[in-house]
């Protein structure tokens, strides 16, 4: 009971007081809490039961697109403290993986007679802040009502997708539409540099009239050489693994809500490998922060 009272009491009197008073040893009350911590049980960890229930609740809501590596991520940000070596194992053992990425054909037509900008990047896929580097491509989806084209513009910096359009055709409106959006939705100063393929639609009057009312430059890759816009490309291949694999659209709005609700997971949620395993929009809004930080 001496002792109880004590530690009850230490925050409000000295605990050489406390002891004095009850005539108990200060070393003693040491030794005796010293004992006690060290027989308190220790927190188990979470079973496998547990974790695998985790798991499959992970794995639903991003549709089957995350690995191991990622889905040990996802389980450490929602507070779930668990080894990557055991993730790995417990989703082997259960068929849980993600789902596998295929080949698709070219969608870009560089046999034109239309001006073509120089490669501005190298592969340089790098940018130091939101809105000096900007990249652009097309792919499509297949639907009962014919095909679906699909063009992006993606910040460097985060790798967010900050602009897109979908059509049923592929002119120069679908990747003038994305950079419209783009632009309005960033207000981007002039100066911004717009990589792309060498294909008509990007080398075209209307794509190119935009670009410099914005005071944007046009960076193209090489001709066959998908490596020089590879961020895209990456995108293309995320996104199909994600939603569009193995799925049959009746219409062509049904894959455009399925394509746009990825990009809203996309962007808001999805762990990327290249940004320390945060969302795009996460990354820039604690870029942000950092940069109030520095100008206090």
């Amino acid at each position: 009971m001496k002792y109880a009272f004590i530690e009850h009491n230490r925050r409000h009197w000295p605990i050489s007081v406390l002891c004095e008073v009850l005539e108990v040893s200060p070393s003693g009350f040491h030794q005796r809490r010293q004992r006690a911590a060290q027989n308190k049980p220790q927190r188990s960890r979470v079973s496998n039961d547990a974790l695998l229930a985790h798991i499959k609740v992970i794995h639903s809501e991003v549709k089957g697109e995350y690995g191991w590596p990622r889905m040990c991520k996802e389980l450490v940000a929602r507070g779930v403290r668990v080894g990557k070596e055991r993730v790995r194992k417990l989703m082997a053992q259960h068929g849980i993986r993600a789902r596998h990425k295929r080949k698709y054909i070219a969608t870009t037509n560089s046999n034109h007679g239309l001006p073509v900008a120089p490669n501005l990047l190298e592969r340089n896929f790098t940018a130091t802040a939101p809105n000096q580097v900007w990249t652009s491509d097309i792919t499509y989806v297949a639907t009962a009502e014919g095909w679906l084209y699909l063009s992006v513009i993606i910040d460097l910096f985060s790798r967010q997708v900050v602009g897109w359009s979908m059509q049923a055709h592929m002119k120069a409106e679908l990747v003038t539409d994305a950079l419209r959006m783009a632009w309005f939705r960033r207000r981007a100063e002039a100066g911004v540099i717009i990589h792309s393929d060498r294909g008509s639609h990007y080398c075209s009057g209307l794509f190119q009239d935009t670009l410099k009312a914005y005071g944007m430059r046009s960076s193209m890759s090489r001709r066959g050489d998908c490596w020089d816009n590879a961020p895209t490309e990456s995108l293309w291949g995320s996104l199909k693994v994600a939603r569009l694999h193995g799925r049959h659209f009746a219409a062509q709005r049904a894959a455009m809500d399925e394509i746009v609700d990825w990009l809203g997971f996309y962007n808001a949620r999805r762990l990327h490998s290249t940004l320390n395993y945060v969302s795009p929009m996460t990354f820039e809004k604690n870029w942000a922060i950092a940069q109030q930080g520095q100008a206090a």
